[in-house]
């Protein structure tokens, strides 16, 4: 099939003007006989609404509370008074009076007026236990080794007591020490330098001091 004669056919351009010329007729005829006017007037028509209200049931009637019954309470039992009895009042016994003779008075006898009592003297307290050397005196010192004992490698042990006032050291006792003597004089420098907890009353601690001297 040739195609260049099939598009010059001029046949089929006839058809296609002409069904277009036709619906240009038609749209005209359309516009002079109100056609489109009449369109517009019904899409222009008013639009009526309508309000439904909802059917409200009506409220259920109100409980009827009914008064609660009477109470019938037993009437009270009748009164009836107690028989009066009548006791006779049996006559009164015969009265005995005896008559005793008022003996004489007894002698009066003076004593002699008792010693005046002499309260005693009242005991004397007790001594207060001696307190922690370790809590009443928190800062300590050494106490030095003599020569004499690190000339001779002389081990030693010494129980000393201290009484604190003020936050001092104001006295040192040796209890015990062995060798005698080697030592005390070194205790007691070393516990003179404490410084102890400041309280109102003299307080005493004791302290063991033990020197080992190794060669």
């Amino acid at each position: 099939m040739n195609f260049a004669q099939r598009q010059a056919d001029p046949r089929r351009h006839v058809i296609g003007i002409a069904v277009v010329v036709l619906f240009h007729v038609l749209v005209v005829y359309a516009l002079v006989t109100g056609l489109a006017k009449r369109v517009i007037d019904v899409v222009r028509a008013p639009i009526e609404t309508k309000v439904i209200e909802e059917i409200k049931k009506p409220p259920p009637p109100p409980e009827v509370v009914l008064p609660p019954p009477p109470k019938l309470e037993a009437p009270p039992p009748p009164f009836i008074p107690p028989p009066e009895i009548q006791i006779a009042t049996p006559p009164p016994a015969p009265t005995i009076v005896a008559t005793t003779p008022t003996p004489p008075p007894a002698p009066v006898v003076i004593a002699p007026a008792p010693p005046p009592v002499v309260a005693a003297a009242p005991a004397p307290p007790p001594p207060a236990a001696p307190a922690k050397i370790g809590v009443a005196c928190p800062t300590m010192v050494q106490p030095t080794i003599p020569r004499k004992a690190l000339a001779e490698s002389i081990n030693g042990f010494v129980r000393a007591r201290a009484t604190i006032r003020g936050g001092k050291v104001v006295s040192v006792d040796i209890l015990e020490s062995r060798p005698r003597g080697l030592y005390d004089s070194a205790v007691r420098s070393a516990m003179s330098q404490y410084n102890c907890s400041h309280v109102d009353q003299d307080i005493t601690a004791e302290q063991e001091f033990n020197f080992t001297i190794k060669e």
